[in-house]
């Protein structure tokens, strides 16, 4: 119980509360692992609870009848998923899937809405987090709509040097991922990263990178200096 209480007063959701508020979270808290590549639920599934990360990677994403596939989150240690639908009551708006191996946290709908109306302010930092990721939706359907593919690329290296607080990151997903995450294809997205090392804004070595300089990049990005090949 203890263990399980600490991790949750670490994580963005549910960090600042009581330890008593902590206790009765983990008492309706399980956990629950999941093979690399295994489903964890499908759109259109009944929302019956949702998740926490507590060590591995998940691929929060859509998948268009022909197959096309459109990333939409790739999470980490520490991050919920499938939270907006336990507000709603509706069904998952979409897949997630473990791009490695996962031990997470379930907690089912019923039993937590059952403590926020013992609790309401069980549910301020939730709705923190539900802004943020609407932010994140809108800034997304921005790039993939107004943006260059170059711009999308040198926005998303920035943004991650950015949450990590270093020049030097992990990309979080591969290439073929982050292809589809940026809406372009792997072939595409190899020229950039080729043409970026070329002009020495970067160096990428697998799914590391280091930015090499962050206001030609920050340029790219902001479609001041034109991109070619």
């Amino acid at each position: 119980m203890e263990n399980k209480k600490d991790f949750l007063a670490q994580t963005i959701l549910f960090k600042g509360l009581s330890q008593e508020q902590l206790e009765a979270l983990s008492r309706i808290t399980y956990p629950k692992s999941f093979k690399k590549g295994e489903i964890i639920f499908t759109e259109g599934e009944p929302a019956r609870g949702f998740y926490l990360i507590h060590q591995g990677r998940v691929k929060i994403f859509k998948e268009s009848p022909s197959g096309k596939e459109q990333i939409l989150h790739i999470l980490g240690d520490g991050e919920p998923f499938g939270e907006v639908p336990v507000f709603a009551g509706l069904d998952f708006p979409a897949n997630a899937l473990a791009l490695s191996p996962c031990k997470l946290f379930y907690i089912p709908r019923q039993e937590f809405v059952a403590l926020i109306r013992e609790d309401p302010s069980l549910a301020l930092n939730m709705l923190g987090i539900l802004s943020r990721r609407l932010r994140q939706l809108v800034n997304m359907v921005e790039a993939l709509s107004l943006k260059e593919v170059s711009e999308r690329l040198a926005s998303y290296l920035l943004y991650l040097s950015e949450q990590t607080g270093k020049p030097h990151f992990d990309l979080g997903m591969n290439k073929s991922q982050l292809a589809s995450f940026l809406g372009t294809s792997p072939e595409t997205l190899s020229r950039m990263f080729s043409k970026l090392q070329r002009l020495g804004l970067i160096r990428v070595k697998g799914k590391e990178v280091e930015i090499l300089a962050r206001e030609g990049l920050a340029e790219i990005a902001a479609g001041i200096k034109l991109f070619s090949f």
